[in-house]
């Protein structure tokens, strides 16, 4: 089941996670939850892909800040073995951050990439 929340970015870690301030609703809200980006890999900035991970992370910047606004999608709303949740991220212009990612070489598709429109489609809610 996916669920849709607005959501202010906190933090940019690397690539595929993110530090997010969610909006749940009647002034209630769930902060500094980390966010792994749904059926994305991109390179670590730890170690060799440093350099690769270092580049990933600088493309997410150039799309999107620290205070921003954006849409997120979780996917089954629950954390993931390391604690962060699964989510699909809409930027206030329309862009999928997940799958411009990967369109722009700087990620990989990771499991699951190929039904990130299918969960973004209204009619599955």
């Amino acid at each position: 089941m996916m669920y849709r929340y607005k959501a202010l970015v906190t933090r940019i870690y690397d690539g595929d996670t993110i530090t997010l301030d969610i909006d749940l609703g009647l002034n209630v809200w769930l902060r500094n939850q980390s966010i792994r980006l749904y059926g994305v890999n991109t390179p670590e900035i730890r170690g060799a892909e440093r350099p690769a991970g270092l580049e990933s992370r600088l493309f997410v910047l150039s799309l999107m800040d620290v205070g921003s606004e954006v849409e997120l999608v979780t996917i089954k709303d629950r954390t993931g073995k390391y604690g962060r949740w699964l989510g699909i991220i809409k930027l206030p212009d329309g862009v999928i951050l997940n799958s411009a990612i990967v369109e722009n070489g700087y990620g990989e598709p990771y499991m699951g990439y190929e039904l990130i429109n299918k969960f973004l489609d209204p009619n599955n809610y």
